[in-house]
């Protein structure tokens, strides 16, 4: 005898929602997501420091440095910068143009 394969198997895969949503941010494509509360907070003119984008995200530091060089670095059009300053932690900044 030959097992029979289950009715579960036709099923048609659930497609990821994300990849469904439409983008309604305001950096070339960034959806209202941690990502773009970073980016707001560091369109700020004092910029952001690592914990205050720890703080709007709940992410870990390593995920939110993974976030500045794995994305916000290469976004097109985008610049980022950080600065060391005599007193008190490293600030980022990001410049669009």
């Amino acid at each position: 005898m030959t097992k029979r394969k289950s009715a579960t198997t036709n099923k048609p895969k659930r497609r990821n929602i994300a990849k469904r949503r439409r983008d309604n941010g305001t950096i070339k494509g960034v959806s209202a997501t941690k990502t773009q509360a970073c980016l707001d907070l560091l369109q700020r003119p004092s910029g952001a420091t690592l914990e205050e984008m720890q703080e709007a995200t709940g992410w870990q530091p390593h995920s939110v440095r993974g976030l500045l060089a794995g994305k916000i670095k290469k976004m097109p059009g985008v610049t980022l910068t950080r600065e060391k300053p005599a007193e008190g932690p490293r600030r980022y900044r990001v410049e669009v143009g």
